[in-house]
C-alpha cells in the first residue's frame, strides 16, 4: 500500500505531499490543475522513462518519494531481488536533472531504474488512457484465469509443476545417456582390451627401478668380475703365495703382538682388535666369493630378457602412465569403470521406464488443467460481461479462450487469450484493440474486480476510468471501485462527483496563477470541504446550495449502496 508520495518541482508543482491510505482515494481537480503530474510522479517511482522538460520551469532537478507499506507476500518478493527493507517499508525515490541524468534509490541505496520496474510490478496495477493493462501478455492472461479458477486449479497445478519438473530432468538425462552410449562402448571396449594387456604384463610396484638397477649391473658384468676378483685375491688369495694376502699378513701381524702381549696389556688390546679384522675381512672375502659366482652364466642372455621386460613397461607407462605406480592403478581401478560403463544400459532401461510414466501423469494432470481451465474461462467471461453492462458497455462481451497445444510447458498444454466483443455480432478482439481508452479502463476495472474476489489484489490506479461515462453508468462505476478497493489499494483520477462520492479518502488539485507563478498543491478534503468539492464538479460552483444538496444525495447515495 502507497502511504505518501513527495513531490517536488515537477511539472506545475513546487511542492505537494500526498497522503495515502486503505480503500478507495480520490483525486479530484479543475482540468490542467495537475492531476497528470501526480500521475507522472507515480510513474517516475516506478521506473517510466523520466523526461527533462517536466522538471519545474527555473529549477534543477524534479524529485519525488515514495513511501510503501508492503504485505508479507510483498516483503519476500522484494526481498527476492535483492532489496533491503526495514520491517515491511520500502522507500524509493528518483530524481531528473535538467541535464537529463536520471538517478533511483531504493531505501537509501542507489540502483539502476530499471529495477524500479521490477519492483513496482510486485506493488502497482496502472490503468489509464496509455493502454498500459496489466493482462497485455499472455503469460499474464493465463495466470489470471488461474487465479479466477481458485485452489482447485492450484492444487492440481502444483502437483503437475512437481511431475513435469521430475519428467523433463529425467528426459534431459535419458537423452544424455542415450547421446554417450556409443562413446561409452568405446570406452569399455578400450578398457577391456587395456586389462587384458596389462594383466599378461603383471607389473609389480617398483619393477621398473629394479630392472633398470639389473640392466646396468649386466652390462658392465665384465668390469664387475675382473673388480670383484681382484678384491677378493688381495683379501684371499687361495692357490697363491699365502704371504700376499691381507688375511695372512693380518694373521702373522696379530701374532707377533700376541708373544709379548704379556709384557704389556696395550698390545693384548691390538692383537685382539687385529683378530676382530681378521673375521671382518673373512667374512668380505665370503661375499666378494659369492658375489662372483652370481655373476656366473650367460650375462648377455639375461641382459637381453631384462631389456625386453623394461621396453615392455615402459610402452604400458606411455599408455596407461605415465608412471609405473599410475599403471597399476589404472588396472585395479579398470574393473570399477567398466561396471559403471556397463550399467548405463541397465539406467536407460530405466530412464525410459521412468520418462514414460511421468510423461504419461503430466498429460492426464494437463487435461485436467485443461477442464479446469475451460470451466473458470466460461464463468470469467460471464462474469465479467455481466460487469461490463453495468459499465455503460451493454452489448460488449468478453470471451475467455482456452485452447491446447501439443506440447506440454510448465504450466500445462494451454493458450489463454482474453478477447472483447465490442458489440453484439463483432469479431472478437486482443484486449486495448478496437475499444478507446476509457472503454478500456472500464474493461480493466471490470476485470480486475471479478479478480480481486478470489484474491488480495495489489494497488490500483485508474485514470479517468470513467471517460465518456454519466448518470447511472458513473455510479455503477464508484461503485465497482468502491467493491475493489474491499480487497486492495485503489486510487482513482476522476472528473465525475458519482465516482468520487464512493471515496475513503479525497484528494483536490489546486491550482494557483499569478503573473510570474503558477503554482499546484494537493490537499485533503473532508466534510463539508468533500461536499463542496462535489457541488463543483456537479455544477461547477462549489457553494451552490441545490449543488450542495445533491452532493449530499451522491455520498448517501454511495454510502448505502456499499
Amino acid at each position: 500500500m502507497i502511504e505518501e508520495i513527495l513531490i517536488r518541482d515537477l511539472g506545475v508543482i513546487s511542492e505537494a505531499k500526498l497522503e495515502f491510505g486503505p480503500g478507495l482515494t480520490v483525486l479530484t481537480g479543475e482540468t490542467g490543475a495537475g492531476k497528470t503530474m501526480v500521475l507522472n510522479a507515480l510513474g517516475l517511482l516506478l521506473g517510466e522513462r523520466s523526461d527533462s522538460s517536466a522538471i519545474r520551469k527555473g529549477q534543477d532537478q524534479a524529485f519525488v518519494e515514495g513511501r510503501w507499506l508492503l504485505a508479507e507476500s510483498a516483503v519476500a518478493r522484494i526481498r527476492e531481488l535483492g532489496v533491503e527493507l526495514y520491517d515491511q517499508e520500502l522507500l524509493v525515490n528518483r530524481s531528473v536533472s535538467a541535464e537529463g541524468r536520471s538517478r533511483a534509490a531504493l531505501s537509501g541505496k542507489s540502483v539502476p531504474v530499471g529495477i524500479l520496474s521490477e519492483i513496482g510490478e510486485q506493488l502497482v496495477v496502472v490503468h489509464g488512457q496509455s493502454d498500459q493493462i496489466r493482462l497485455r501478455s499472455a503469460v499474464a492472461q493465463r495466470e489470471a484465469l488461474d487465479q479466477f479458477a481458485g485452489d482447485a486449479l492450484a492444487e492440481v497445478l502444483s502437483e503437475y509443476t512437481a511431475v513435469y519438473e521430475n519428467w523433463k530432468q529425467a528426459s534431459t538425462r535419458l537423452t544424455e545417456l542415450t547421446a554417450q552410449l556409443e562413446a561409452r562402448s568405446r570406452e569399455a571396449d578400450q578398457i577391456r582390451s587395456a586389462v587384458e594387456e596389462l594383466s599378461s604384463l603383471d607389473p609389480k610396484p617398483g619393477e621398473d627401478i629394479e630392472l633398470a638397477d639389473k640392466a646396468a649391473k649386466l652390462t658392465h658384468i665384465e668390469e664387475l668380475r675382473i673388480a670383484a676378483t681382484a678384491a677378493h685375491n688381495n683379501l684371499s688369495s687361495e692357490g697363491f703365495d699365502d704371504s700376499s694376502d691381507a688375511l695372512t699378513m693380518i694373521g702373522k701381524a696379530r701374532r707377533a703382538l700376541e708373544a709379548v702381549s704379556e709384557h704389556d696389556p696395550e698390545l693384548a688390546a691390538l692383537a685382539q682388535q687385529l683378530k676382530e679384522i681378521g673375521y671382518s675381512l673373512n667374512e668380505t672375502s665370503a661375499s666378494i666369493s659369492g658375489y662372483l659366482a652370481s655373476l656366473d652364466g650367460d650375462g648377455s642372455a639375461e641382459l637381453e630378457r631384462v631389456q625386453q621386460r623394461r621396453s615392455e613397461l615402459t610402452s604400458a607407462m606411455r599408455k596407461y602412465g605415465p608412471t609405473l605406480d599410475e599403471v597399476i592403478a589404472f588396472l585395479e581401478n579398470s574393473g570399477a569403470r567398466l561396471l559403471e560403463l556397463d550399467s548405463s544400459d541397465k539406467e536407460i532401461q530405466e530412464l525410459t521406464t521412468l520418462e514414460q510414466s511421468l510423461a504419461k501423469q503430466a498429460t492426464e494432470l494437463a487435461r485436467s488443467i485443461t477442464d479446469l481451465r475451460t470451466k473458470a474461462a466460461s464463468s470469467l467471461a460471464k462474469a465479467v460481461t455481466a460487469e461490463l453492462a453495468a459499465l455503460a458497455m451493454t452489448g460488449a462481451s468478453l470471451e475467455v479462450s482456452v485452447s491446447t497445444g501439443a506440447e506440454l510447458g510448465s504450466s500445462g498444454a494451454d493458450q489463454v487469450s482474453i478477447l472483447l466483443s465490442a458489440y453484439p455480432g463483432a469479431e472478437p478482439r486482443a484486449l486495448g484493440k478496437g475499444a478507446s481508452g476509457g472503454e478500456l479502463s472500464r474493461i480493466m476495472l471490470a476485470i480486475e474486480v471479478v479478480l480481486a474476489k478470489s484474491e488480495l489484489a495489489p494497488t490500483f490506479i485508474f485514470d479517468e476510468v470513467d471517460a465518456g461515462v454519466g448518470g447511472a453508468a458513473a455510479t455503477e462505476v464508484g461503485k465497482r471501485l468502491a467493491t475493489l478497493a474491499q480487497n486492495a489499494q485503489v486510487i482513482v483520477v476522476t472528473h465525475l462527483p458519482q465516482v468520487a462520492a464512493f471515496a475513503t479518502r479525497h484528494l483536490r488539485v489546486l491550482k494557483s496563477v499569478s503573473d510570474q507563478y503558477t503554482a499546484t498543491d494537493v490537499v485533503r478534503l473532508e466534510g463539508d470541504a468533500v461536499v463542496e468539492e462535489l457541488a463543483r464538479m456537479l455544477s461547477g460552483l462549489s457553494d451552490s446550495e441545490s449543488g450542495k444538496t445533491h452532493a449530499k444525495e451522491l455520498l448517501e447515495l454511495a454510502k448505502a449502496s456499499i
